[in-house]
């Protein structure tokens, strides 16, 4: 095999003034064409730099992670690994497939693992939507729908959000949602309750949106903050739809109510066919040794998981009320966070408060720049962020 010299290539006709530059769009123009034009997810801020910058003094309410931190059942599980750190884990995740189908009634053939849920939500736009498909989603839905339509090559379909005059105020419009279902429509991504807007619906409305689904249409549910919702809000769930609705599924994670952030770990629940699929593109070891040992350690506590939620629901009502007595408009929550409006003067509010260590996630990327999501702390993180905002706002 003879080698090609750069001379040699010149000699065929290519000059080096004449060489391509190589950079991100040359190679932007050779990505598929759902990648052309798409931008990779914001997070928001650098943290590590923040932290790097206010050490123990920064204050991260911008990631909606669990400030109590995980039962002590899952460190001690992810100790217990340490050992084995030179062994592949189950690639079936099989111990952690069945502690899961066991808390929620189901079989283990139902069951997708994931690295975090924003796995799932992307790869099921990856499987079963594409270019000629449509997506629909609700304005103010969770980013990952838009990413998931994009990547795939499909087109957008947003619906309008609920208006600010009715209860749910920029919450998921279902009618509006299922109004816009074309024969084009592959699949319907939900939140419940939804990122950013910590808003919610119910059960008799999702029954009722699922009878007006084409059969043929695939409708995801991400319940990432399903755990933290109040037992009286009737935030429906999808799973007890599941046997009467096989194109419906939903995911969860390990991310939010159970303080696994760091581990990057998700489920999805849906119809054994649709898991059967699903595998097919499932990356090998997806889930890593110490985040299966410590998600079906985690599962176990329900005592842990319950304290969290309580302590959340709490400081979650305080701090709605403290925000409320400044004067802000605050939207109804069942998460660990709530989206505040601050007005025109949205950006040098945040931007002051990163400047005394407290970091809340800008909405501009949302199409709210008016807005500021704040995640709730603990009551100590809480009276921190309202002197800070206190001291800001004067």
């Amino acid at each position: 095999m003879t080698a090609v010299s750069p001379a040699s290539t010149r000699e065929q006709g290519e000059t080096l003034a004449e060489r391509p530059a190589y950079d991100e769009a040359w190679f932007e123009s050779r990505a598929t064409a759902g990648l052309r034009g798409l931008r990779a997810y914001d997070p928001g801020h650098d943290l590590v730099a923040l932290r790097r910058r206010f050490d123990a003094q920064l204050l991260e309410l911008g990631s909606n992670e669990n400030p109590y931190g995980p039962s002590p059942a899952a460190c001690e599980a992810v100790a217990g690994q340490l050992d084995a750190l030179h062994r592949y884990p189950d690639p079936l995740g099989a111990d952690f497939k069945r502690a899961l189908a066991a808390t929620h009634g189901v079989d283990t053939t139902q069951i997708l693992l994931g690295n975090g849920s924003h796995e799932l939500l992307m790869q099921l736009a990856q499987v079963f939507a594409g270019p000629g498909t449509e997506v629909v989603f609700s304005r103010y839905g969770f980013a990952a729908f838009a990413l998931a339509t994009m990547a795939s090559g499909a087109t957008l379909r947003v619906a309008e959000a609920l208006p600010r005059t009715s209860t749910m105020p920029l919450g998921h419009d279902l009618d509006a949602i299922a109004a816009a279902i074309t024969p084009a429509t592959r699949l319907v991504y939900l939140a419940n309750p939804n990122n950013p807007t910590g808003t919610w619906f119910g059960r008799a409305p999702l029954a009722a949106f699922m009878a007006r689904v084409p059969l043929d249409v695939i409708v995801v549910m991400d319940e990432a903050y399903a755990e933290m919702a109040d037992a009286d809000a009737d935030a429906a769930s999808a799973l007890p739809l599941l046997p009467a609705h096989p194109n419906l599924l939903l995911t969860r994670t390990f991310s939010k109510a159970y303080g696994l952030a760091g581990l990057r770990v998700g489920y999805l629940i849906g119809a054994p066919g649709l898991v059967a699929v699903m595998e097919r593109i499932r990356e090998s070891f997806n889930v890593n040794g110490p985040a299966l040992a410590a998600c079906e350690a985690a599962l176990g506590d329900t005592e842990h998981l319950q304290w969290a939620c309580a302590r959340n629901a709490e400081q979650r009502v305080a701090l709605t009320h403290a925000l409320h007595a400044r004067g802000l408009v605050v939207l109804p929550s069942q998460t660990n966070f709530v989206l505040v409006e601050f007005g025109p003067r949205t950006a040098a509010i945040e931007a002051a408060l990163i400047e005394r260590g407290v970091v809340l996630r800008p909405m501009g990327g949302y199409g709210l720049p008016d807005w500021l999501r704040i995640t709730v702390g603990t009551a100590e993180d809480n009276r921190r962020l309202l002197a800070a905002l206190d001291a800001v706002l004067a």
